[in-house]
């Protein structure tokens, strides 16, 4: 595995304005990144440039595009869009790679920039360690003029076809888009099929991305559906390549729920390949009992949505994702994308009949606690005087019954740790042994 200095979980992401989030740096990576392609003989010099909606990243833009034009390549926006119709726009039309300027879940101070390869999938830790490589030492100082390819439209047609013509006529649905990417495409998708959509976080203004709405805030999409009496609703965060949903009850449900609403149903009918659902180490043991049980295999991977795309390829699986919502049906798109994770679990509410309330209830969860700690310094954990000792001692009291899991954040300056076993009481106990250790061997903020 590569080691980089800028690049996490999901690409470079920072506060804006940042020593890695401004438009010197912005310029540099782009320069970097057609050096890269240049380096791996692209056919193409065309660069796909996709953001969301904040107020930043159309400067970002800008920069990244001159340090595109420097290398001699040719930038091509795409406008503000979900992730993955870059992904699309790169499967549809020959691209050397593609961008997106986002932050994905993180509040709209901050912003991020990812790259795909030509065959719209994430990069591997290794190609953007070599991006890093080739970073110039510094930038030039003009942006550029981008022509513009219209991706929403392709995005929105493709997404459409996945489910049969007016298939939601006398649907009620909610959508939550974290005033977003996602607010025009999810919105003009569902109501072509048919459905009545009632929206929230649908008007961006550059500086209300993810405040307090969309797949991290789904409370208020909750309280819509029981409002409106939906039999839905469907959440996004910034970048639209999330789902959250809850029920007509006004329940939510999380990635791993979805993702065993659709693993089972595919099961049933024959269409999982290779039986295999690819999940990371962050979800739920209850998914494993719950597709093993249905005759299927569970493989599990590092966090981090591109980490299971990996696995997919290499296993020939075409179905993953991660608790956060992150789910990838790779018989649509190489990456996770919202509203086809929502299209899909609509396909099984029109086949089965049954209301998602019901669908849910074949995942019966572990109990789980989980904490986020903001620290002031990442230490490596293996060289922590206490929270090693207390993760080896919980693991072998829990056995088979349960797992520790703690990781720092890929994308914030946080400590996450994660708890299952056989009881409510258990597993706060052992929670609390991890923060008390935590705060033993960090300065917590």
């Amino acid at each position: 595995m590569g080691s980089r200095k800028y690049f996490g979980t999901d690409g470079v992401r920072g506060t804006y304005g940042s020593a890695i989030m401004n438009e010197a740096f912005a310029w540099r990576l782009g320069a970097a990144a057609a050096r890269f392609a240049r380096e791996k003989g692209t056919a193409s010099q065309v660069v796909y440039i996709g953001r969301d909606t904040r107020a930043s990243g159309a400067s970002l833009e800008a920069a990244l595009a001159g340090g595109l034009v420097a290398e001699d390549f040719k930038p091509v926006s795409l406008g503000i869009v979900p992730t993955p119709a870059v992904s699309l726009a790169l499967r549809n039309a020959p691209a050397a790679f593609g961008v997106v300027i986002t932050a994905s879940h993180n509040p709209a101070a901050d912003n991020g920039i990812k790259f795909f390869g030509p065959q719209g999938i994430k990069l591997t830790d290794d190609e953007e360690a070599r991006i890093e490589a080739l970073l110039p030492e510094t930038a030039g100082s003009a942006n550029a003029a981008l022509e513009h390819y219209d991706a929403r439209t392709l995005y929105v047609a493709t997404a459409a076809r996945l489910l049969p013509a007016h298939a939601l006529r006398g649907w009620r649905i909610v959508l939550d888009a974290a005033h977003g990417a996602g607010c025009h495409t999810s919105h003009a998708v569902l109501t072509q099929l048919g459905a009545e959509v009632a929206t929230i976080g649908c008007a961006p203004d550059g500086k209300n991305i993810n405040d307090r709405v969309g797949s991290q805030h789904p409370e208020q999409m909750a309280a819509a559906v029981r409002a409106h009496g939906a039999r839905l609703g469907i959440a996004h965060d910034g970048d639209a390549d999330r789902c959250v949903l809850c029920d007509e009850n006004g329940d939510i449900l999380d990635g791993d729920e979805i993702l065993t609403v659709l693993a089972l149903h595919a099961l049933k009918s024959g269409r999982l390949a290779r039986g295999q659902l690819v999940i990371t180490v962050q979800s739920n043991l209850g998914v494993d009992a719950a597709v093993t049980a249905a005759g299927g295999n569970v493989a599990r991977t590092p966090v981090g949505d591109r980490y299971v795309i990996e696995r997919m390829l290499a296993d020939g699986a075409t179905l993953g994702g991660e608790s956060s919502g992150h789910v990838i049906c790779a018989d649509v798109s190489p990456t996770g994308d919202g509203l086809v994770a929502a299209l899909k679990v609509l396909e099984v509410m029109l086949a089965t009949g049954q209301p998602l309330s019901a669908l849910r209830r074949q995942l019966r969860k572990f109990p789980q606690v989980t904490a986020a700690l903001t620290v002031r310094e990442k230490k490596p954990l293996e060289k922590l005087p206490t929270l090693p000792a207390t993760i080896a001692a919980l693991e072998r009291e829990l056995g088979s019954q349960g797992r520790v899991l703690v990781r720092y954040s890929g994308t914030e300056p946080k400590l996450r740790l994660l708890v299952e076993g056989p009881t409510d009481a258990v597993v706060s106990a052992a929670l609390d042994r991890l923060v008390a250790a935590t705060r033993a061997d960090l300065e917590v903020v």
